[in-house]
Parts: C-alpha cells; structure tokens; sequence
C-alpha cells in the first residue's frame, strides 16, 4: 500500500514535471530523473525490488514497440553508415571503455565489467528529440537519432544477456555466448514477422471494440515471453513485431482504434517511466544507505567516473567520425555512395545528445540480488542516467542556441506537398457531384480554399479562418449539449453519442486553429 501511495504521488509530481518541460522546452525525462532522486531521498518510502525478468519484459518490451513502431526501414536503409557507426561502433567502444573502467578501478570480475558496459551504453532518443523538435533541427539528423535508439538497445540488450550469463556463470566464457546469439537472433527477427502478420490479420476482426487495444498488450508482451521460452532473442522479435506492424496495421485499422493506441501506449510508455525513475532512486537510496565513510566515497568515485566516460567516449567518437566523413567523402561521391555528411556543429549536437533512461534502468533492475558488485552496478547506472539526463538534457537546448544550427522546414513543405494531393484526390471524386447531392458544393468550396492555401502559403490563413468558424460552431453546440442534458430533455447515453461526435469534428480541425481557439 505504501508503494501505491508513494506511486501516486510521483505521478502527480510528474504531471506537473511534464507542464514545466513544456513550458520551458526542457526534456520530460530529466525532470522525471530529478523526481525519482528526490523520491530516493524521502525518509518514509518503502524498501522496493522487483523481480529481474519482470523488470526486462516489463519494462523493455513497451519502450522496445513504441520506438519500433515509430521507426521508418526506408529510413534505416538510408543512413546505415551514421547507423553503424553509432548503434554498433559506439556502443561496441563504450562497454569496453566502461568495462575496462569497472575492471581496472571499479573491482569488478571482467564479465560484470562487461554487463555494466552494456547497461549504460545505449542513449535513449527520448530527452534528445523532446528538445530538438522545438528548434527544428534537420529532419535526417533526428531520423538518426531515432533509428539509433532503437538499434542500439538491440546491440547493447544482446551483449547484455551474453555478459550477465557469463557473471553468473564462472566456468562459462563470453565467446562461448557468440554461436547461440548469432542463431537466436535471425530466430526472434522471424518469430516476430510472423507474429506481427498474425496481429495485421486478427486486428480488423476486433476492430472497434476494447479488446483491440488488450490484443496489442497481449501481443507485444507475448512476442516477449513466447521468445524467451524458445531460448531467441526476445529484443529483436519485439524489434521486427513493431516494425511489422507499423509496415501493415494502418492500412486495416480503423480511426477509433488508431487514437484509442496511441494515447493508451503513450500513457503506458509514460507511467512505466515514472515507475522505473522511482525504483531507481529507491535502490540507489538502499545502496547509499548500507555504505559508509570510504567505501561510500569510493562508490560514487566510480559512479562519477563511469559518466565522464560515456559522455566522453560518445563524444570523441561521433566527432571522430565525422571527420573522417568528411574526408572521405569525394571518395564516396566518386564511387556513387550517398553517405550523409553533417557539418561539425551537428556532429557535436548528436555526440552531447547521448541522454540515458528507460533501457538503462531496466537493465539494471534485471540483475538478479547475488550477481557480483551489483550494488556498484546500480549505482553507477542511476548515477549515469541522472548525470545524462541532467547535465546534458538541460543544457541540450542552450547548446544548439549556441552552435546556430539553421531551423529545417523541409517537414512544412512535404506536408503541404502531401496535403495538395490528398486535396486534389477528393476534388476529383466530388466535381461533378454538387448539381445533384445536396451539401457538396460545400464541401468542394472549402476543398478548393484548403487548395489555394496549400499552393500559396501567403494564403494559408484561409484554412485556419475556416477551422476556427468550425470550432467556434462546435463550441456553441457543445454548450448547448451541456445545456440539454443539464435540463433533463436528453438522457445521458444520448448525450455521450453526441458528444463523441463532436469530439471526432474536432479532431478534423488544424493545430494552429485549436490554439488560436483555445486562447479566446
């Protein structure tokens, strides 16, 4: 019950946590960070653990589809050398530079060394890309990020499990680990086509009902566990699972369904945020608590050490990179290989974007109570995710400020290029129509309005004037539905018929239009 209680009221901390970082164009996840240090350092909350493979599908196999999910191949495909050089290169020489740091000064058996290095090593996309939307920075550049983020927790996940069975296991060396991976991990990327091809063809048959939503929870925790038992990759199945059903469940779902996911998962994805950020802070409060003097001192020596080498080492070797890039580059023009080159100023936003959360925490939840130097660890990682998310996610705004990186409108104008031909489609099917149904003509004269202002920005506001007259109308149908069922003339179930009807007219009305309403 104390847990419960105590969960309350980092909820309610974070709600108003969220208002602030959008109010001040600062990442959720370090005020989210802050909160759960501050949880940690409340003296009546509960001594808390939670069991270690619990703590892997619960918390992974969420924030493993949401980033999955978002995730273009097309895009993947694109950038796969940027991908490389961060998902498997960066990762690669942070858990050895971690790992070597944990084994020479940190006391830690090699393969513990080597867990701690997989922990800590995967940024999570989620602090870095809050900030940058707001400053528009190049639209290839967050695609990275994104891409990154979600490869990198394959890699660091899969080095993870190799590493941590080794701790456990004395006798049973790292390489040992290398033949099963390779074969389990071809194994969970088919499990996990195959399961998502299953879910695109069960979808339409629970369309727009409840149960649509409980099938995608079912699914996405099952193509976890049903992996785990068959001794695969659970990781890259819940991978392929998501991008599998991003490639194919749009076109069989319905609207309702579609908005029902995304603000369940996104609610989801958000609650186990807050869960993981206090439970982090809980046990790093225990660790704390149980050292004494020197050893305390030396703990969180080490705990300080081990951020100043994940920022360094991603740092150092994104801009490394980069220059190489641009060095080789009219070698790579010569041979037709389009390689994406930055300039130096983007290369040192990507390399400070190197933001620890969710993935990190959870891992670090995963070890089990006897896995050796655990307590130093935990530690370390929370110190790592709190040092990230701190240090550089709130200081991630004033650098690109500083570094004068241009904005990129290149999303306004493909959306408006989008735009124009879904205008043009819907005029093609209605022309012709308005002399004999009533209501078209209408229809087409807002159509044709919409058009003028997508092929001419000067008249964009043409669209929002009409979307402010509809929901100026719906406000006064909404007072006036109030009004009826305050009175007794309509009954309730009437009432919340109406009222999603209007809900949906809403939603049709642009962004701009609703907060130039909102501020009436």
């Amino acid at each position: 019950m104390q847990l419960f209680e105590n969960m309350l009221l980092l909820l309610a901390l974070a709600v108003l946590l969220l208002q602030v970082s959008r109010r001040m164009s600062l990442p959720y996840p370090s005020m989210l960070a802050l909160a759960g240090a501050v949880a940690g350092l409340l003296p009546w909350a509960p001594q808390v653990s939670i069991e270690p493979h619990l703590a892997l599908v619960l918390f992974i196999a969420p924030a493993l589809l949401d980033a999955a999910y978002d995730t273009s191949p097309r895009e993947l495909v694109r950038n796969w050398l940027p991908l490389t050089a961060l998902v498997v290169v960066a990762v690669l020489l942070t858990t050895a530079a971690v790992a070597w740091v944990g084994w020479a000064h940190g006391g830690l058996p090699l393969a513990a060394a080597i867990t701690l290095g997989a922990i800590v090593a995967p940024p999570d996309a989620v602090a870095g890309t809050t900030v940058m939307q707001n400053f528009r920075i190049p639209r290839r550049t967050l695609s990275i990020i994104n891409g990154e983020s979600l490869l990198n927790d394959a890699v660091a996940l899969l080095i993870f499990g190799a590493a941590a069975a080794a701790a456990m296991t004395p006798h049973l060396a790292i390489s040992s680990q290398l033949p099963i991976l390779a074969a389990s991990v071809p194994a969970g990327a088919l499990l996990g086509y195959l399961l998502g091809k299953a879910f695109v063809h069960l979808a339409p048959i629970v369309a727009g009902t409840m149960s649509a939503t409980i099938v995608e929870f079912v699914m996405t925790f099952g193509a976890w566990l049903i992996a785990e038992h068959l001794k695969i990759s659970p990781i890259i199945a819940v991978v392929v699972f998501g991008m599998t059903v991003a490639r194919y469940f749009p076109s069989r779902s319905n609207a309702r369904d579609r908005v029902h996911s995304y603000a369940v998962w996104g609610a989801a994805v958000f609650a186990l945020n807050v869960l993981a950020f206090l439970l982090m802070g809980l046990q790093a409060r225990n660790i704390i608590a149980q050292l004494s003097g020197q050893a305390r001192m030396d703990a969180l020596a080490f705990a300080g050490a081990v951020l100043g080498t994940v920022i360094v080492v991603r740092l150092a070797w994104v801009l490394a990179y980069g220059t190489v890039i641009r060095a080789l580059h009219p070698a790579f023009e010569r041979l037709g290989v389009e390689v994406p080159v930055a300039p130096k100023r983007v290369g040192v936003l990507v390399g400070w974007s190197g933001m620890r959360g969710l993935v990190t925490l959870a891992t670090a939840f995963a070890l089990p109570a006897d896995f050796p130097g655990r307590d130093t660890i935990v530690l370390a990682a929370f110190a790592v995710v709190l040092g990230t998310l701190v240090l550089q996610g709130l200081t991630l705004g004033p650098l690109i400020k500083r570094l004068g990186i241009q904005p990129d409108h290149s999303l306004e104008h493909e959306l408006a290029s989008a735009r124009t031909r879904l205008v043009d489609a819907a005029l093609q099917v209605l022309e012709g129509q308005e002399t004999h149904k009533p209501g078209v003509a209408e229809v087409i004269q807002e159509l044709r309005a919409d058009r003028r202002a997508l092929s001419n920005p000067a008249e964009a506001s043409t669209v929002t004037e009409l979307d402010e007259a509809r929901l100026q109308a719906l406000r006064s149908q909404r007072r006036l539905l109030h009004e009826l069922r305050a009175s007794g003339e309509i009954e309730d179930d009437v009432f919340h018929v109406i009222e999603e009807e209007l809900d949906w007219a809403e939603l049709n009305a642009s962004a701009a239009a609703q907060a130039r309403i909102a501020s009436v």
